[in-house]
């Protein structure tokens, strides 16, 4: 279990980054297609950096493996959900949203259990 850990901490690390990365791109580089469009992108921005610095503490819980699997499918459910329809304007994925959301949720208390 610890390899599981220390794994989910790399990957909260680099998703940091690449929370980093999309803030910079959407601050000096992104095309939205209105300002609903810049509002998500940030929106999902903010939870990509929360749930990346969640990962950081993956490694500290009982369940790890847990904790670390719904974190990061449902920062990538969520969070790709809303960039992807910020940039597009396409709404077909939205509904995995709420999908991503219940699995941060389960992720947040994994953690706390």
């Amino acid at each position: 279990m610890a390899m599981a850990g220390a794994a989910f901490r790399r990957l909260g690390a680099l998703s940091g980054a690449g929370a980093l990365s999309l803030a910079t791109y959407g601050a000096h580089g992104a095309q939205f297609p209105d300002a609903y469009g810049k509002e998500l992108f940030d929106k999902a921005n903010k939870h990509h950096f929360l749930h990346s610095l969640a990962l950081l503490g993956v490694p500290y819980c009982r369940k790890p493996l847990w904790a670390g699997l719904l974190l990061a499918s449902g920062t990538t459910l969520f969070c790709t959900s809303f960039y992807y329809q910020a940039l597009s304007g396409d709404t077909s994925i939205q509904n995995l949203g709420p999908v991503g959301g219940s699995l941060l949720i389960l992720g947040w208390l994994a953690l706390a259990f």
